[in-house]
C-alpha cells in the first residue's frame, strides 16, 4: 500500500464537490510524490514530515496564498506495518463483547417490554462496544495498591454496556439488571452515569452532553496541578474520555481544547465514537464529521489519530495503487455512508464500488456477503488497540482518536445505521434471534423470547480471561472510592477575627471573604489544600495580593518579565502556583472548581476550592455544570462576588444577578447563603469548611457577597446558630411588642434597618428586624417539619420558633420575589415579599434600589400596608407616606419597564 501523503492530491475536500484544480503537469507531480515516498522509505516519517513542514513554511515566506487542508486522507492514521501484534485473545474478546452486547440489549428491551415507559438506549453501546472492550482489557487502569489509576469518562447513552460488563465481573447482580431505570424502591440502575445515585460505582456524570469532554480536560489539568504543587503523585495516570460525534456540537465539548494543547496535556485522550448519527439523523448529512473534527482538533493543537477502516480493508488498500478508494471516500458524504451502512453487500456493491471502474475491479473477486463483512475501524480490535497504544505513547500533546463505527451495530434491519436507531428500545423476537445468530450466542429460542441474561460459568475460559485482564490493570472500573483523610480546620478566630469583631470598620463582604481565605492559606494544614479560582477578575475582587502570596499556576512557570514587575502585587506565574486564573471562561473555571471539589474521591486528597465570580455568570450561565457538580458530590465554595441586582452599580442588565439564589435552592446538597455582614460570612465559611474537610459531608456552599463598603458590626457568638440555620434577630426598634416583623438579606438588610428607624420615628410602629442569611435553608427546614407533621410526628420548624403568631411580615432581598417567597407558606403572619423582579440596568445603588422598590421607603410603605390590612391604620396613611417619601404611584411596575 502506498503512503497516504498522496491523498492531498486526490482528495482535497471532504465533500462531493471538491473544486480541486486540474493537474497541469502529471509527470512533475509524480516525480515530487516519488521523491517524498523515497524519503519516507529511506529516512522515516520524521524526516518526511520535516520536509513537508519546511516546504509549507517556505511557501508562506514566498507569499504563496492558501494553506494545506487541516485533515488527512479518509483512512487510518496508524499504518498496517506499525500497528503491531494484538496482545490479547481476539476470539475470546469477541465472544465476551457479544455477551455484553446481548445483556445490554436484554436489559433495555426487558424494561420497556415490562413497563413500556422507561426508555433506555441500545444503539449507542452497540456502536461503542469494541472501543470499551479494548480499553477495559488493555488500557483503563484501576486504583490498586500501587497507586491511583486512570480516570474514564463514559459516553452516557452507553451505560447499559458498562452495567453489562459489571454484571459479568460480579459487581452487579441479575436483579439489578432487571431493575434498570427502576431506582425508587432501591437496587435499580440509573439511566446514565450518576455518582449521587450510585456513589460506589460511577465517578463522573456525563449524561448532560458536552459536560464530559470539558470536565475531562480540566481533570487532566488538575492532575498536573496536584503533581506540580507536590500534593499528589499523578504522573503515569491518564484521563480517557469516550464521547459521541454528535456530542461535539455542544459548545462545552470543544471549549477547553486549546487549554489542553497549550498546557501539553499528554495525559489526556479523547476517543470519539463517530457513528455519524445524532438522535434524529446524520451528524453531518452533507459533510464528513470525521474530517471536520480532525480539522478542529488539529487546529487546536491536538494529536489526531483516525480509525476509519477495519482490517478487512487492508488488502483492498494494498491493491489500490491509484487511490480510487480514497477519491471515492472523499466524495461520499456522511448521509450516504449511513445509507450504505443500513444496506447489505449487494447494495454497497451497486451504489459504491460500481460507481468507479477501478473500484469495481478492486472487488471483482468478492461476494456480496464478503463486501457486507467489511468493518468500520471502530469495530476492529486490532485497529483500535493500535490507535490507543499510539495515543498512550504520544508525548507533548493531548490525543483524540476518531473511530468510525455504526450506530446500532449488530441490530440489523431493526436499527443498524437507521435514522431511528437512537429511539430503538423494543425488538421483536425475530430481530432478537437475528442478533443472537449474528454474534453466535449460546441462547435457545426460549432464552431469546424471554430475554434472559447470559453469564458463563465462573470457571469458564471466558470468565477467567475477563477477570485476568482486569487484575492485570489493577482492578475493576468504573469504581468510586472515598479514601481521603479528614483535615482539621483551625479555629475561626485565627482566620476571621477581623470580621467577627469588626466594631464598625468599613469593608465590603467580598473583600472580607477574600481576606478570610487568604488567612486560611497561611494555615499549615488547610492552607496547601485551598484552591483559589477566578475567571480573570482577581483584581476586581481584591485578590491581587494572592499573585505574590501563592502565585498563579502555570505548568511552564513564567517565561517573561511581567510589565508590573516593580510593583508589590506583580503578576507572578509559577509552576507550583496555587491560584488558578482561568481567563475569561466561566465554564472552564467552574470545571476547574469541580476537579478540585471532587479531588477527595478522584485523587484521595481533599482540597478546598473557592471559585469567585460575578454571580450572574454562575447558576444562570453554567448552571448545568453546577448541577453536575452536585451529582458527583462536590465539596467546596462558590462565591458570587457581585451579589444581587442593585449592589453592582453601573454594570447593567446582563451583569446584575437577581435569580441565582432561586436556582441554588433547587439543588439538594447546595447550602446557599446571602449574608449581610462580614462576620456572618465568616461564620458560614468556617462552618462549611468543617462540614466538608472534617466531617467529610457531601455538600457544597454558595455564598453571595457584595462589593459595597459599609460599616460592619461585630457578631456575637449567640448569633452563630441562627446565621447557619438561616436567620437571627438582629435589632428591635421602638417600644413594646413588634407590630411588624422586618426580614432582610444581604445588602438590602441595611435598607430594612433604615426602614425600621423610619417606621418608629415617623409612624410610631415598633418592629423587630431579622437578618436572613438563607431563605433556602429556612424553607428546607420548614418543608421537613411540614412533612413530618403530615406523617404524624409533630415538629416545630425553626421558622415557627423565630416567627410565632400572626404578626405581619415584610421580607426584602436583592433577588426576585420568588426568593423570599420560599418561606411564605410556612409562616402564620401575613407575608409581603419585596424583590428585584425585572431587567437590571446601569445606575447608582440608591437609584437601583428605588427603581426596584426595595429601598427603605418602599419597605416602610409595605409595612404600613400590612398595618392597614390588619385594621391598625387607616388607608389614607399610605397616600401620606408616598407623598412624604417621594414615591410616584403612577409609575409602571419595574418588571414591565
Amino acid at each position: 500500500m502506498k503512503n497516504a501523503f498522496h491523498a492531498s492530491e486526490t482528495s482535497t475536500d471532504p465533500g462531493p464537490d471538491t473544486g480541486a484544480p486540474q493537474d497541469a503537469d502529471p509527470q512533475e507531480t509524480a516525480e515530487w510524490l516519488e521523491a517524498l515516498e523515497g524519503v519516507l522509505r529511506e529516512e522515516g516519517p520524521e524526516r518526511a514530515r520535516y520536509l513537508l513542514d519546511t516546504l509549507t513554511e517556505h511557501g508562506s515566506y514566498l507569499g504563496l496564498p492558501g494553506h494545506p487542508h487541516p485533515w488527512s486522507a479518509y483512512q487510518n492514521t496508524v499504518r498496517v506495518e506499525n500497528q503491531g501484534a494484538y496482545p490479547g485473545d481476539l476470539a475470546m474478546e469477541e465472544t465476551l463483547t457479544s455477551i455484553m452486547r446481548w445483556n445490554a440489549l436484554a436489559m433495555v428491551v426487558r424494561a420497556n417490554k415490562a413497563y413500556g415507559e422507561l426508555g433506555g438506549h441500545v444503539a449507542s453501546y452497540a456502536s461503542v462496544a469494541e472501543i470499551f472492550e479494548v480499553g477495559f482489557n488493555h488500557f483503563f487502569r484501576a486504583d490498586s495498591g500501587e497507586g491511583r489509576g486512570d480516570l474514564v469518562f463514559f459516553q452516557p447513552h452507553s451505560a447499559p454496556g458498562v452495567y453489562s460488563r459489571a454484571y459479568l465481573e460480579g459487581r452487579l447482580t441479575e436483579s439489578q439488571l432487571k431493575q434498570y431505570r427502576q431506582e425508587v424502591d432501591g437496587g435499580g440502575l440509573c439511566s446514565y452515569p450518576h455518582p449521587w445515585l450510585m456513589p460506589e460505582f460511577w465517578q463522573f456524570p456525563t449524561g448532560s452532553m458536552g459536560i464530559g469532554p470539558l470536565s475531562a480536560i480540566y481533570q487532566a489539568r488538575f492532575m498536573r496541578y496536584l503533581e506540580h504543587r507536590g500534593i499528589a503523585r499523578t504522573a503515569g495516570r491518564r484521563v480517557w474520555g469516550v464521547f459521541g460525534d454528535g456530542e461535539m456540537d455542544e459548545p462545552e465539548s470543544l471549549a477547553g481544547l486549546s487549554l489542553a494543547a497549550r498546557e501539553n496535556l499528554d495525559n489526556l485522550t479523547f476517543i470519539i465514537n463517530c457513528n455519524l448519527q445524532r438522535l434524529d439523523g446524520p451528524v453531518r448529512g452533507n459533510g464528513q464529521i470525521i474530517q471536520e473534527l480532525e480539522s478542529t482538533f488539529t487546529g487546536a493543537g491536538w494529536n489526531v489519530i483516525k480509525v476509519i477502516w477495519g482490517s478487512d480493508w487492508d488488502a483492498l488498500f494494498a491493491r489500490d495503487t491509484h487511490h480510487a478508494l480514497l477519491r471515492r471516500f472523499a466524495a461520499t458524504v456522511d448521509g450516504q455512508y449511513q445509507t450504505l451502512g443500513a444496506n447489505d453487500g449487494a447494495y454497497n456493491h451497486e451504489h459504491f464500488f460500481n460507481l468507479d471502474p477501478e473500484l469495481r475491479a478492486l472487488v471483482a473477486h468478492m461476494t456480496p456477503d464478503e463486501i457486507n463483512a467489511l468493518k468500520r475501524g471502530g469495530h476492529d480490535f486490532r485497529k483500535l488497540h493500535a490507535a490507543l497504544s499510539a495515543a498512550r505513547a504520544h508525548n507533548g500533546q493531548p490525543t483524540v482518536i476518531l473511530a468510525k463505527t455504526k450506530k446500532g451495530y449488530g441490530m440489523g434491519g431493526a436499527g443498524e445505521s437507521r435514522m431511528t436507531a437512537h429511539q430503538q428500545k423494543k425488538l421483536d423476537v425475530d430481530a432478537l434471534k437475528a442478533f443472537r445468530d449474528r454474534f453466535r450466542l449460546p441462547l435457545s429460542d426460549e432464552d431469546v423470547a424471554q430475554m434472559r441474561f447470559y453469564k458463563p460459568a465462573e470457571d469458564s475460559p471466558e470468565m477467567k480471561y475477563l477477570h485476568a485482564r482486569r487484575q492485570a490493570l489493577g482492578g475493576y472500573l468504573p469504581q468510586r472510592r472515598v479514601l481521603s483523610e479528614a483535615l482539621a480546620v483551625p479555629p475561626v478566630a485565627t482566620h476571621a477575627r477581623f470580621a467577627l469583631e469588626a466594631e464598625g470598620k468599613e469593608m465590603s463582604t467580598t473583600m472580607s471573604l477574600v481576606r478570610q481565605f487568604s488567612n486560611l492559606l497561611k494555615d499549615p494544614v488547610v492552607g496547601p489544600r485551598v484552591v483559589p479560582i477566578v475567571a480573570d477578575e482577581a483584581r476586581t475582587f481584591g485578590m491581587a495580593n494572592l499573585f505574590r502570596q501563592v502565585g498563579i499556576y502555570s505548568p511552564q512557570g513564567q517565561l517573561y518579565e511581567p510589565e508590573d514587575a516593580g510593583s508589590m502585587l506583580y503578576y507572578k506565574e509559577a509552576r507550583d502556583g496555587q491560584l488558578l486564573e482561568e481567563g475569561i471562561t466561566e465554564a472552564g473555571a467552574l470545571s476547574s472548581w469541580v476537579a478540585a471539589a471532587t479531588s477527595y474521591s478522584v485523587h484521595g486528597v481533599a482540597m478546598l476550592p473557592f471559585y469567585i465570580y460575578y454571580s450572574i455568570f454562575g447558576f444562570q450561565r453554567v448552571g448545568d455544570l453546577i448541577w453536575a457538580a452536585a451529582d458527583q458530590r462536590a465539596r467546596g465554595f462558590l462565591i458570587g462576588a457581585t451579589a444581587g441586582r442593585t449592589t453592582l452599580g453601573g454594570e447593567g442588565l446582563q451583569h446584575q444577578d437577581g435569580s441565582s439564589h432561586v436556582v441554588a435552592a433547587t439543588i439538594p446538597n447546595c447550602r446557599a447563603y446571602d449574608p449581610a455582614f462580614a462576620g456572618e460570612a465568616a461564620v458560614i465559611v468556617d462552618h462549611g469548611a468543617r462540614q466538608m474537610l472534617q466531617d467529610q459531608q457531601d455538600v457544597f456552599y454558595y455564598l453571595t457577597v457584595y462589593n459595597e463598603n459599609t460599616a460592619q458590626p461585630s457578631i456575637p457568638e449567640s448569633a452563630h446558630e441562627g446565621i447557619l440555620r438561616g436567620m437571627y434577630r438582629h435589632a428591635t426598634h421602638g417600644q413594646g411588642d413588634a407590630a411588624v416583623r422586618l426580614l432582610g438579606s444581604g445588602s438590602i438588610l441595611r435598607e430594612v434597618l433604615a426602614a425600621a428607624e423610619l417606621l418608629w420615628n415617623d409612624w410610631q410602629v415598633p418592629t423587630e428586624t431579622w437578618s436572613v442569611t438563607s431563605f433556602s435553608e429556612l424553607a428546607r427546614d420548614a418543608r421537613e417539619a411540614e412533612r413530618l407533621s403530615i406523617q404524624g410526628t409533630a415538629t416545630q420548624s425553626y421558622l415557627d420558633q423565630c416567627l410565632p403568631g400572626d404578626t405581619p411580615i415584610v421580607a426584602a432581598s436583592d433577588y426576585v420575589r420568588a426568593y423570599p417567597q420560599l418561606i411564605a407558606a410556612y409562616v402564620q403572619g401575613r407575608y409581603t415579599a419585596l424583590g428585584t423582579d425585572g431587567f437590571g440596568r446601569s445606575d447608582t445603588r440608591s437609584a437601583l434600589r428605588r427603581f426596584f422598590e426595595v429601598d427603605r421607603h418602599h419597605v416602610v410603605l409595605a409595612a404600613l400596608h400590612a398595618r392597614v390590612r390588619a385594621g391598625a391604620l387607616e388607608a389614607a396613611a399610605l397616600g401620606r407616606a408616598m407623598q412624604q417619601y417621594g414615591i410616584d404611584p403612577n409609575l409602571a411596575a419595574p418588571w414591565s419597564r
